[in-house]
């Protein structure tokens, strides 16, 4: 397989947006910058033209197309990437016109997702969507299979997969299905035994770059990567978070999600977001200081409703509210609330409201237990009840939050 060599020059990318007026094309081209800054490349600079609809053969106007091929040769452009999904024969008729390598926003994403995934799994379905979008794209490569393999848009499965025929390709997808069944599999079971031990998990999800790998961190000391960088997390990390009140929840980090992911993308990284639709409760990340931090939470919304996640307690965490000029104007609710992840301002008042949403209903007692029943509060401290504990003269005094389970163990030494 062949290897991308972090070491060679940084690529210029030269971005192209086509305006059709279907979604907002300049907020969307905003994010393209962020997606190649992820893949290591430089944006050097941007296009956009507005038209009805792409052109059938180019994508974009032939006056646009002549512009795109002088910038590219006068400015020693690497490579071009337009924000939207672009066909074979599109590709294949701008490279011939312009004669620099052409990639699409999915090629481009694939590409971030090839370098984040570090877990066995994570690479699995890495490979798999590469694949699976690449296979109706393999027909009649024949200049442009040759430049697979050397930069942004090329990392993944590397050259000889991609060169083998579709026959060898759909049985390594078929391998892949298998693998990663296996791996849920493996999944599901972990999950049956949380549940059967009665571990409460917390799943963070929201749009990419909101700081969820940062809230992650502050609440667990995780050390999960928290880079300011588009999917900067692709592997599902779990931590353990012990709440104020005594009690455990396990604390699960996602991907984050992106506008405009193409549906097969969503596809092939559910299993990283399923840990939501399992969870007991989910904490809705967004990034405040974004313009559009309203459209986030929508995104994210509508995909866990797409994931069956309707009826579960959702605490919207809007973040970064240091960088907003006025917090006090974010929407206010019972079940939203306003924290800096990074400098620890508001997590008390998250603490407390993952603490309200918890599957099970607690209770705070003042004990005093006779010294014989020690037996008790063993059996407190195991299920990280206890608050405090003092011996007096008059027996063992306990503070602890019980979960109601245990309530007919402890009433009668209620004080």
């Amino acid at each position: 397989m062949e290897m991308y060599d972090n070491s060679e020059k940084i690529q210029k990318a030269l971005l192209v947006g086509i305006d059709t007026g279907e979604y907002d094309a300049e907020s969307s081209m905003a994010e393209l910058y962020e997606l190649v800054e992820s893949a290591a490349a430089e944006p050097a600079a941007s296009i956009m033209q507005k038209r009805d609809k792409p052109d059938g053969a180019t994508a974009i106007g032939s006056g646009r197309l002549d512009e795109i091929t002088s910038f590219c040769s006068e400015n020693d452009i690497d490579f071009i990437v337009f924000d939207m999904e672009l066909t074979p024969t599109q590709i294949r008729n701008i490279e011939q016109a312009t004669d620099v390598r052409t990639i699409d926003r999915t090629m481009l994403i694939l590409d971030i997702f090839a370098i984040r995934a570090k877990t066995n799994e994570g690479k699995l379905q890495v490979e798999l969507a590469q694949l699976k979008y690449l296979l109706p794209r393999l027909s009649g490569k024949g200049k442009e299979m040759s430049r697979l393999g050397g930069g942004v848009g090329t990392r993944g499965p590397g050259e000889t997969k991609l060169e083998t025929d579709k026959r060898h390709i759909r049985r390594r997808i078929e391998s892949l299905k298998a693998d990663l069944n296996n791996m849920k599999d493996r999944r599901e079971r972990l999950r049956s035994r949380r549940k059967k031990d009665g571990v409460i998990t917390a799943a963070i999800v929201g749009y990419t770059n909101a700081g969820k790998s940062t809230l992650m961190n502050t609440l667990t000391q995780a050390g999960v990567l928290s880079e300011n960088k588009l999917f900067a997390t692709l592997d599902p990390t779990s931590r353990a978070l012990k709440l104020p009140n005594g009690i455990s929840v396990m604390m699960i980090d996602t991907v984050g999600l992106v506008r405009r992911l193409p549906h097969h993308l969503v596809e092939a990284f559910k299993s990283t977001l399923e840990e939501a639709a399992v969870a007991d409760i989910i904490l809705n990340v967004c990034d405040a200081s974004n313009d559009e931090y309203k459209l986030h939470l929508e995104v994210t919304r509508s995909l866990l409703t797409e994931l069956g996640c309707e009826g579960k307690p959702v605490i919207t965490v809007y973040n970064k509210c240091d960088l907003v000029k006025n917090p006090f104007d974010l929407p206010s609710s019972r079940d939203s609330v306003r924290i800096c992840a990074k400098e620890g301002i508001g997590i008390e008042e998250l603490l407390r409201k993952v603490e309200e949403n918890l599957p099970i209903k607690l209770r705070h007692y003042k004990l005093l237990f006779p010294f014989d029943k020690a037996s008790v509060i063993a059996v407190l401290r195991q299920a990280g009840a206890l608050q405090s504990e003092e011996y007096t003269a008059e027996g063992i005094a306990v503070d602890a939050v019980v979960e109601e389970s245990l309530w007919h163990l402890v009433d009668k030494y209620s004080v």
